[in-house]
């Protein structure tokens, strides 16, 4: 635990920090291309990542989960890797006229077709990326991603500086996929090999299969909102879309790796030992839900402040979309670890029925509450995962033994902490407005101070583990927090 709390720390920094220049990258790219040219790349990256989905065919969480790994069994892996990556690069690039036809955008063609060439770098750092997930290996990620992330900010920044469009996206894309295969090279993970072994591929193959249809039902459920809202409002709109989802997904965005960070490998060693996977999930939700749940119901609150002051003005209509998207965000979060605990004891199909389940209420109710504008349409995707939500708690009691009703007082102390710190953000809000602070940035960083005490108030109030681990992290820094003592009550 402590090796793999020291590598969780490690990741998180390392992510942490090349998410934040990434972010920056994003907000200035926002301020030079058109809400039109970010949704032709929108329209174009969702495509790309549905064919990603066959691309990655289960292959790295094939190698993340195995019993024992052999260099044997890597080589068979990037057989498979090498032959249906390079098979679905070629199929997106034929296929990039038809789909701008289709969508009526000519722009979007040479985008696919950039992202397509993509593909045949992939094989070479998905694999070795699987390893070191598999080793805990995070200073070795660290370095990969420093490097990806330094190509893809030049490169992006430069070429929309250029008047590329959004293409310059694209490439900036293919810089760090290119950029971080050549690194992990040097690199050079454990069991790493790159001549590729096309027998004994029938377990990748089995376990392929079955992972294959859940990550294109996700992949596709993903990219639903992105297309329909393509085919049935506009270019412009599905920038709009794309910028409060990005503003919801902040979270996700800054966090999302180092939460995600050796789960599935946990949770495989944790089954392949005969431990129950529920209270590990139980603490795993918890702590990331305490966290997500009240950064989301702010969020709400202070939605234009946040979509002005990162993108600008011209990105002011994007706000009302947020309310729905962040309800919607905090259903997911609900789930986030499902997907990785079903892989982890070998049945990886399972993720795809709750997921089929909203693509097809995504479809149904994005057609029939449209009305012309974003705001209903975030509306209906939110309904649409509420009502497929339940799916996720049958699967959940029958197949991880995790009761409902634990789960729901699991989840109880991190509802009560996001909506009392929405309640102190709104009172913030109002006393902040009657002072007359100008800017939305400044707005936002008064505002932080009391919701944040806040937040640390009911983590200590509630007893929640949460707690704990802030005290952990702060104590490093120099900020000591009294520990809870005790047993804590979630």
């Amino acid at each position: 635990m402590s090796t793999f709390r020291k590598s969780l720390a490690i990741n998180f920094v390392a992510s942490s920090g090349a998410t934040l220049v990434m972010f920056v990258v994003s907000l200035v790219v926002a301020r030079i291309l058109t809400p039109a040219e970010i949704g032709i790349y929108s329209i174009a990256i969702v495509l790309v990542n549905i064919a990603h989905v066959f691309r990655e065919f289960g292959v790295s969480s094939y190698l993340q989960r195995a019993n024992g790994l052999t260099t044997v069994q890597v080589r068979s892996a990037l057989g498979v890797a090498y032959a249906i990556t390079w098979t679905v690069a070629a199929l997106v690039w034929f296929a990039s006229d038809w789909v701008a036809h289709w969508f009526g955008y000519d722009a979007i063609g040479p985008v696919m077709r950039i992202l397509a060439a993509s593909f045949l770098f992939i094989p070479f750092s998905s694999v070795a990326l699987a390893l070191l997930l598999r080793e805990y290996d995070a200073k070795k990620i660290a370095v990969g991603t420093a490097v990806g992330t330094a190509a893809y900010s030049a490169t992006a920044i430069g070429l929309a500086l250029a008047g590329k469009g959004a293409a310059s996206l694209a490439w900036a894309n293919l810089a760090n996929v290119v950029s971080t295969g050549v690194i992990y090279v040097w690199l050079r993970p454990l069991h790493m090999a790159y001549l590729p072994r096309f027998r004994e591929t029938g377990d990748i193959l089995r376990f392929g299969s079955g992972a294959l249809f859940t990550n294109l039902v996700k992949a596709g459920n993903n990219a639903l909102p992105d297309l329909i809202l393509g085919k049935i409002g506009s270019a412009r709109q599905v920038g709009l879309l794309s910028r409060a989802n990005s503003t919801v997904s902040i979270f996700m965005y800054v966090a999302g790796s180092a939460i995600t960070f050796g789960s599935q490998t946990y949770l495989a060693k944790a089954h392949h030992a005969g431990e129950s996977l529920e209270p590990l999930l139980h603490r795993a939700i918890g702590l990331v839900t305490a966290i997500g749940w009240p950064l989301l119901a702010v969020t709400m609150i202070v939605a234009e402040d946040m979509v002005v002051g990162l993108y600008g003005e011209t990105w002011l209509p994007a706000a009302p979309a947020i309310a729905p998207l962040a309800l919607m965000a905090a259903i997911d979060l609900t789930f986030h670890y499902h997907t990785a605990a079903f892989n982890a004891v070998g049945r990886p199909y399972l993720a795809s029925m709750p997921l089929l389940g909203t693509a097809l209420f995504r479809i149904g109710l994005g057609l029939a509450l449209w009305n012309g504008d974003i705001v209903s349409f975030g509306w209906a995707m939110m309904l649409a995962t509420l009502a497929s939500s339940s799916v996720w708690l049958v699967l959940q009691r029958q197949r991880l033994g995790c009761a409902i009703a634990p789960f729901a007082r699991m989840l109880l102390p991190s509802a009560l902490v996001a909506v009392v710190c929405a309640g102190v953000a709104y009172v913030s809000q109002l006393a902040i407005a009657q002072v007359g602070i100008g800017w939305p940035i400044v707005r936002l960083l008064v505002l932080g101070v009391p919701v944040t005490l806040c937040w640390l108030a009911m983590l200590r109030i509630l007893r929640h583990p949460l707690y704990d681990e802030v005290a952990m992290l702060t104590g490093k820094f120099g900020v000591p927090l009294s520990p809870l003592g005790g047993e804590a009550k979630v």
